[in-house]
């Protein structure tokens, strides 16, 4: 059936039967299902159960608290529980600063979500996303040592999102607001912000708009480029794209047209949202309309965040010569990244078996840790910019398959918590 395997363990022997555990690899869902029916199709043969490794490794969560101090003898308990702890609270209760100091405040960061937007998975709702939610938890400690965990909220009102984030803010020094759909995203985060006294960051937006703005100026340094020469195309006017236009206009590219489903962004153009209409006053000099094979024509770069399969050879054909493809739709790009290459200097993806994987784990561990060391009260612009910098710069000597680090380099997350910290 075309599955490698990889065991073959005799669980039981019996006179009349014997109880075999059979493990291989399989392409695909689909494959491994093959290959089951295949086997239970056999005489004599009865399939009790499959397993998937991928499931086992989410068996009982892929996280746990574990204990700093040592609960071994009633001394240990006194000081760290009763009565000792009761001192400790009175100093936080006389002096609330002390809580960064003397709890989990310090290093803890709450992974927040509705589920209303979970990968390319879509609506899918708050339990169904607590496995992304765990793993961007266990990704936090692994590379930042910080102390995430995940909250996930089984309610997509905007007002009661708000209201329960900030009743839990007091115990976390930084909000990562995760998987939230747009355009609500936009006004949590921007009153949410508003409202506490710790960094708020919607990592779809800035943790990716930070990782492209990194990829996107190495890019440039392999095209020997300028940003202000070049005409941006971005794909996609969510959350993603949003931040990446924000992040990138401070750079001051020669002009970005941003396109959606209806077409390009021109403030002439019905029905468009408020956010949708600064991006239409602060982008698009020429007032071009049209469609997206239309803002392709003469593009030096094209950045996707949006659905699979929008580009053609006949769209990458009418860029400028040596054009730059960041086509970052996920699990499907904008464009199969082997036409792409045919006809751009650079590619990058979204995806872990191309070249250049646009990933926002170089981003959010290190920017949370400079932040959680720097007490900062709030994340801006600038800290987003030097985190770019900082991620650029782990890559001494770019070239078209090399222009962002590797996510297992664990000098990104040291480099990036640096630079916001300076900046912060």
């Amino acid at each position: 059936m075309g599955g490698v395997v990889t065991a073959f363990d005799v669980v039981d022997s019996l006179a009349d039967r014997i109880v075999i555990d059979l493990s291989c690899n399989a392409m695909s869902e689909d494959h491994a299902q093959e290959i089951t029916e295949a086997l239970a199709a056999l005489p004599g043969v009865d399939v009790r159960k499959v397993s998937d490794r991928t499931f086992l490794v989410h068996l009982g969560g892929k996280i746990e608290v574990s204990p700093k101090v040592s609960l071994r003898t009633r001394d240990d308990l006194s000081r760290a529980y009763t009565p000792g702890v009761a001192r400790v609270c009175r100093a936080i209760a006389a002096n609330p600063d002390d809580a960064r100091r003397l709890t989990i405040k310090r290093n803890t960061v709450a992974v927040v979500t509705d589920g209303s937007a979970v990968l390319g998975l879509g609506n899918i709702g708050a339990a169904a996303a607590l496995p992304v939610m765990e793993g961007k938890a266990a990704l936090f400690k692994r590379f930042a040592g910080v102390d995430a965990w995940p909250v996930v909220l089984d309610t997509q009102d905007t007002e009661e999102i708000i209201r329960i984030v900030k009743a839990i803010a007091p115990a976390y020094g930084g909000i990562n607001l995760e998987d939230i759909a747009a355009p609500r995203c936009f006004e949590i985060e921007a009153r949410l912000r508003e409202a506490l006294d710790i960094p708020v960051f919607h990592d779809d937006q800035h943790g990716t708009a930070i990782v492209v703005l990194a990829a996107l100026r190495n890019a440039l340094r392999v095209v020997n480029r300028p940003l202000s020469e070049c005409r941006v195309v971005v794909c996609g006017v969510g959350a993603a794209g949003s931040a990446i236009i924000r992040l990138m206009l401070p750079e001051q590219p020669k002009d970005v047209l941003a396109v959606d489903v209806a077409g390009i962004v021109h403030p002439d153009r019905p029905g468009l949202d408020p956010n949708l209409m600064w991006i239409a006053e602060h982008t698009n000099a020429e007032r071009r309309s049209g469609k997206l094979a239309d803002a392709m024509v003469g593009a030096d770069v094209f950045i996707g965040v949006s659905a699979p399969n929008l580009l053609g050879e006949a769209e990458l054909a009418s860029m400028a010569p040596d054009p730059v493809v960041f086509a970052l739709a996920n699990p499907d790009p904008e464009v199969d990244p082997i036409i792409a290459q045919r006809y751009a200097a650079v590619v990058a993806t979204g995806r872990s078996d191309y070249p250049n994987q646009i990933n926002n784990v170089l981003a959010f561990p290190g920017v949370f840790r400079g932040l959680l060391d720097a007490q900062a009260g709030d994340i801006t612009d600038e800290m987003q910019r030097a985190a770019a910098e900082a991620i650029a710069r782990v890559v001494s000597e770019p070239n078209p398959s090399f222009i962002v680090p590797s996510v297992f380099d664990l000098s990104v997350a040291t480099e990036v918590a640096r630079a916001v910290r300076g900046a912060a």
